[in-house]
């Protein structure tokens, strides 16, 4: 099954989305910020990240940059999941190389949902 890396600087919404997701199957693995995010996936090689924002250091939008620039990391799709509603950080989100974005809080259900067809290929 799909490996997820889940960044995000709340144990809690971090614990909540690996239960989700390991509930449906999915091995998960977790950093806390953006920094820690962009050595685990040149690591471990992740099948889908989900990333928050607002984040202390390297930010969600900044990692994601990174990440969708480099060219050992850039297949890997990003889910971008904060609280920051805005049309305008959705936008800059999907510029920075986001393939999708959620809006916190997130229903277990719908995660699941959004990271099935962000590994679907095509």
């Amino acid at each position: 099954m799909a490996l997820i890396l889940v960044v995000d600087d709340s144990p809690t919404e971090v614990f909540q989305m690996r239960r989700a997701l390991e509930e449906h199957g999915f091995r998960t693995e977790a950093a806390a910020d953006g920094r820690e995010a962009i050595c685990k996936a040149r690591e471990i090689h992740p099948d889908l990240i989900l990333m928050d924002i607002v984040m202390p250091g390297v930010d969600g939008f900044r990692a994601t940059r990174t990440l969708s620039q480099d060219p050992a990391t850039r297949s890997i799709p990003v889910i971008m999941v904060s609280s920051k509603s805005g049309e305008s950080d959705r936008v800059w989100g999907m510029r920075q190389g986001a393939v999708d974005f959620l809006v916190k809080p997130v229903h277990p259900a719908q995660l699941v949902e959004k990271a099935q067809a962000a590994l679907v290929p095509g």
